[in-house]
């Protein structure tokens, strides 16, 4: 990264915080809540080295579902790893996912 002399985050002779977080390549997800009838959603913008187990445990708080006991799927039914990077998942899987809660994994509800 390069300084930037306008940037109140430059010191001389360090990198730019600015412009090294502008750098990074980002992925943005549409989460969308499974369980209710409105079909509630997030959009939220990571890294792509972020862990994805991250961004989900990130959105079922947003939704205040249980992240510990919470699924992603794809909007076709497959059911994801969250052990691996945003970027990765972006790769395979594309922005849109759904987001399940344990009491609705499976179909069988408590």
């Amino acid at each position: 990264s390069k300084f930037i002399p306008d940037c109140w985050w430059c010191r001389p002779g360090l990198a730019c915080a600015v412009s090294m977080a502008a750098a990074k390549p980002k992925v943005s997800f549409k989460i969308t809540l499974a369980s209710e009838k409105t079909q509630p959603f997030k959009v939220i913008t990571v890294p792509e080295e972020a862990p994805f187990l991250a961004c989900v445990k990130f959105a079922a708080e947003e939704f205040k579902v249980n992240p510990s006991t919470s699924a992603v799927i794809t909007n076709d039914g497959v059911g994801l790893n969250p052990n691996q990077t945003a970027g990765a998942i972006f790769m395979k899987h594309g922005a849109d996912l759904k987001l399940i809660p344990r009491d609705r994994v499976g179909g069988a509800g408590a």
